[in-house]
């Protein structure tokens, strides 16, 4: 097998997830919140494993006629931005107003944010909140705390999205990644335990999730607070 076949496969590998985001989209209209999460975490998993392989097949030299970047944002942005905001808005969590409100600020704030050059740090790392909306969704069904809170922890994220917090790539930024990535992958566990459950996982997972969470939202800021030894 070629280079050039093996880079094309990863794009095939890429653009699964939007047959995932799909699968994803029907289970959601249809109310089944539990399905509709664990396509998400397939889709999750996709993309957490398609960029190590893309760096590693060359894609960029070897499969030029498809932009790698371009295809992952758009499946990116359905996957994490699209179809956890039609769920938050179409569940009971967000009541009348207040879920108008969500689904307008993550949208609009999220599409700008992609659009946004100064995206991604010289360490790997995203300049702000990197609009993982499908992760905050799923610890918000999980829990499922008053429309309020979830109402302000949107307006937070979407806020946070536009400021130099440094938000960690669990797989691609270097510093910590040795704890990054095993918490990453405990987080995506749980996630998968907690669908599969239909939102009825025992406590020790919600709080596993939200511990988990804390960490890959928090620790790229408490980076930039501590610095790097010589």
């Amino acid at each position: 097998m070629t280079q050039s076949i093996k880079a094309y496969a990863v794009h095939l590998f890429t653009a699964t997830g939007a047959v995932f985001a799909m699968l994803a989209l029907l289970e959601a209209a249809q109310g089944d919140w539990a399905m509709m999460f664990l396509w998400l975490v397939v889709a999750f998993i996709v993309d957490g494993i398609d960029g190590p392989l893309a760096r590693r097949y060359h894609v960029k030299q070897n499969a030029r006629t498809i932009d790698g970047v371009l295809l992952d944002l758009i499946i990116d942005y359905l996957t994490y931005v699209f179809i956890p905001a039609f769920a938050l808005f179409q569940s009971d969590l967000l009541p009348g107003w207040t879920g108008w409100i969500a689904i307008i600020v993550i949208t609009f704030a999220s599409v700008l944010y992609f659009a946004d050059s100064r995206m991604k740090m010289p360490d790997n790392s995203f300049q702000g909140f990197p609009a993982c909306w499908n992760m905050a969704a799923v610890v918000i069904f999980a829990v499922q705390p008053d429309f309020w809170i979830i109402l302000v922890i949107v307006i937070f994220l979407a806020a946070a999205m536009f400021t130099q917090l440094k938000f960690i790539h669990p797989v691609r930024t270097a510093r910590w990644r040795n704890l990054s990535l095993p918490v990453a992958l405990v987080w995506t566990a749980l996630a998968g335990w907690a669908a599969l459950s239909g939102f009825e996982q025992p406590q020790a997972v919600t709080l596993g999730l939200i511990v988990t969470s804390l960490y890959l939202g928090f620790v790229g800021i408490v980076q930039q607070l501590v610095p790097v030894r010589a």
